[in-house]
């Protein structure tokens, strides 16, 4: 394999489409930077180690945001049966997809293994969060999400990446973009389905969970209540600032940059999901010392593109005609492959404190243009 030249920051030589009528991904032959960023990170930084570990509190925070949401159903579904359906949808907007879209992100740390030391007690942690999400979630998205982690942007390997047909249907159009960000929860169902991978053991026991909850909602609430939680799950990966992480995370807003991280108040409700280069670069950091990470390596992170709005990301995405599926980054399985040697960096190569520009590029994060 050549010399990579995106040393020390790995930034890709390719650029975005600059042609609004481009339906297809931008393309690169390197492997994706997190590997070699982390290798130099702990290179300069071998502190960075003392961060790994569990965060038990995440279960915690998950219980309670259950206990929240099956509360909301009991009183829509069994005590306010004369709440007009206008004002269901209302809470289910405002609180139901606010706290379901924090489900999310408890199953994404579960996912990896960061709540609890044992593998079983995260795979309940999991569980526990999918009680009221209706549909079965936590254990498909732990074995896709760290699909994604090993195979970034791949062809054909990564389900985290939009299929040819949402890339040629919903291209630049902002009303079908518009439609695109509702449903984006059934995409991503949809995704996983068309990979045809045969169901392992605890999603079938992830199934048959969901369709226990379910008949048990149903049987001492109502179906009124179970209608509730599932639109908030529709809100809550949909249209919605608390998912809005899933379009900030990988769609191309820079040239030669395909992962963005997140610096906003919203990481305070969501516990720093935003913090998308960091997780990427140290999957084994908890949300909770995810920001230590930030401010060990400052001069990695600094000069990187990041965003400090999740509604403007949204704006953007759905306004600007140079994104939409289209707008990620794709390689090649023979160059992920060829990128997986062993790469030391020089802790002398590793890029100067302070020889970022983090101000000034999260400045511009809302106010610069798209194009």
């Amino acid at each position: 394999m050549r010399d990579d030249p995106r040393h020390p920051l790995y930034l890709g030589g390719w650029r975005r489409s600059a042609k609004a009528d481009v339906k297809e991904f931008a393309r690169d032959d390197f492997e994706e930077p997190h590997r070699k960023r982390r290798q130099a990170i702990l290179a300069k930084h071998p502190e960075v180690k003392e961060l790994y570990g569990n965060e038990p509190l995440t279960a915690v925070i998950g219980a309670a945001a259950v206990a929240i949401q099956l509360t909301a159903a009991y009183f829509i579904g069994c005590v306010w049966t004369d709440l007009h359906w206008s004002a269901v949808v209302a809470i289910a907007y405002l609180l139901g997809g606010s706290v379901s879209a924090l489900y999310g992100v408890i199953i994404h740390e579960a996912g990896h293994n960061l709540v609890f030391e044992a593998p079983l007690w995260n795979r309940l942690t999991g569980l526990l969060a999918n009680l009221p999400m209706v549909v079965p979630i936590s254990q498909s998205f732990r074995r896709y999400h760290l699909e994604h982690h090993q195979f970034q942007g791949v062809d054909g390997m990564d389900p985290d990446m939009p299929l040819d047909a949402e890339v040629k249907l919903i291209h630049n159009s902002p009303l079908l973009k518009t439609l695109w960000v509702f449903c984006y929860s059934v995409m991503y169902v949809i995704r996983g389905a068309v990979m045809k991978k045969k169901p392992q053991r605890w999603e079938a026991y992830n199934l048959l969970f969901s369709v226990c909850a379910d008949v048990l909602i149903v049987r001492f609430m109502s179906v009124r209540a179970l209608a509730y939680l599932a639109v908030s799950v529709f809100f809550g990966y949909g249209m919605h600032p608390g998912a809005a992480h899933f379009i900030q995370e990988h769609y191309i807003f820079r040239d030669g940059q395909e992962t963005y991280s997140y610096y906003g108040s919203g990481n305070i409700l969501y516990l720093n999901i935003g913090l998308h280069n960091e997780h990427h670069d140290f999957p084994q950091i908890p949300w909770t010392r995810i920001y230590q990470l930030r401010r060990i390596a400052t001069e990695f992170y600094d000069p990187l593109y990041a965003h400090t709005s999740w509604v403007a990301v949204i704006v953007k995405f759905i306004a600007s005609p140079m994104q939409g599926p289209h707008a990620r980054l794709a390689r090649p399985y023979k160059a992920h492959v060829s990128g997986r040697r062993d790469y030391r960096v020089p802790v002398e190569d590793a890029p100067a404190s302070g020889a970022g520009t983090a101000a000034k590029r999260r400045d511009s994060a809302i106010s610069a243009p798209c194009a």
